[in-house]
């Protein structure tokens, strides 16, 4: 591949590194949830920590690209799903993105194990960081293809826990009970989010041969999905803002009214649910927008009560 300037051009826009704002937001919320929890504030781990994380998102983008490139020539992508499109129309660069992949994944290890070493956490850390980048890599990768083989859900609902915990972790050293029912509204907007981007793609999904719940369902279903996710993260902020397990400042009602704006576009959508691509496309975008929305007020909340 010749390194001039629209090749590079292609090879970043193949990244979509919009979506790495999603994560970093997903690990910020678990890193600044741990210092409202007493864990002590550390720039160095939180750089690293994230350091992990942001390489194996970014090799999972270009692997996805790279094994899901029969299924992408059956579909359009739109601003948030789709893939990028790149390898459609540039074939040569696919050798390049598996490769480019592959080293990432690598390096993201790499930094698992530097940390490990320089902060003498557990063995375990080092595991889970391997978790995270094979399921990653294995969502479109075969042998097991996960989105091939009616797990492309789980996967990605997944990714509700294992990316604010990396963050978590970095910080605090351990998953915790607080933590992990922190998390459930975390893996509902997961589910909200998986099939918010899989209703643009559902004919290119099916043509590729992928089993996914809009490909069974039908995008109507999907809106069902979205706004029963919605509801489900808002009720579980509020119930969790009964317990005892978290310091009085934090006050999950407040996030429980942050979580009104996803809830108010999941319902929205869900009125005027679709079968229409362009027409859904529309609708889904609000809602990836509105979650986005959600963790960022949500991460200034804890900023708040950091300071």
């Amino acid at each position: 591949m010749n390194l001039n300037y629209d090749n590079v051009i292609k090879v970043v826009k193949l990244g979509r590194f919009q979506f790495l704002l999603g994560s970093f937001l997903y690990f910020c919320t678990g890193a600044f949830l741990a210092v409202l929890l007493n864990a002590e504030f550390s720039l160095s781990k939180f750089l690293l920590g994230y350091a992990i994380l942001f390489t194996a998102q970014l090799s999972m983008h270009y692997s996805n690209d790279y094994f899901d490139l029969e299924t992408d020539k059956y579909g359009k992508p739109s601003q948030f799903a789709g893939g990028s499109g790149i390898l459609v129309k540039n074939p040569e660069l696919k050798k390049f993105s598996k490769w480019f992949s592959v080293v990432l994944l690598s390096l993201s290890l790499i930094i698992a194990v530097v940390f490990v070493l320089l902060f003498s956490y557990p063995l375990w850390f080092f595991l889970f960081m391997v978790f995270a980048n094979l399921l990653g890599w294995f969502y479109a990768a075969p042998p097991i293809r996960l989105s091939y083989n009616k797990l492309g859900e789980l996967a990605t609902i997944s990714a509700g826990f294992v990316m604010p915990a990396i963050g978590y972790l970095t910080l605090m050293g351990t998953i915790d009970m607080p933590f992990i029912i922190f998390s459930i509204p975390l893996l509902l907007y997961q589910m909200l989010f998986i099939c918010a981007v899989q209703i643009p793609d559902m004919e290119g999904d099916k043509l590729g041969g992928k089993i996914t719940w809009i490909v069974s369902k039908g995008r109507k279903f999907g809106f069902k999905i979205i706004v029963v996710s919605g509801i489900l993260a808002t009720l579980s902020f509020f119930s969790i803002s009964i317990t005892s397990l978290y310091p009085p400042i934090l006050n999950f009602k407040v996030i429980a009214l942050i979580s009104i704006i996803p809830l108010s576009l999941a319902i929205l959508s869900y009125l005027r649910r679709t079968e229409n691509r362009k027409s859904a496309i529309h609708l889904i975008n609000k809602n990836l927008i509105s979650l986005t929305i959600f963790l960022t007020l949500t991460n200034f909340y804890f900023l708040y009560l950091i300071k």
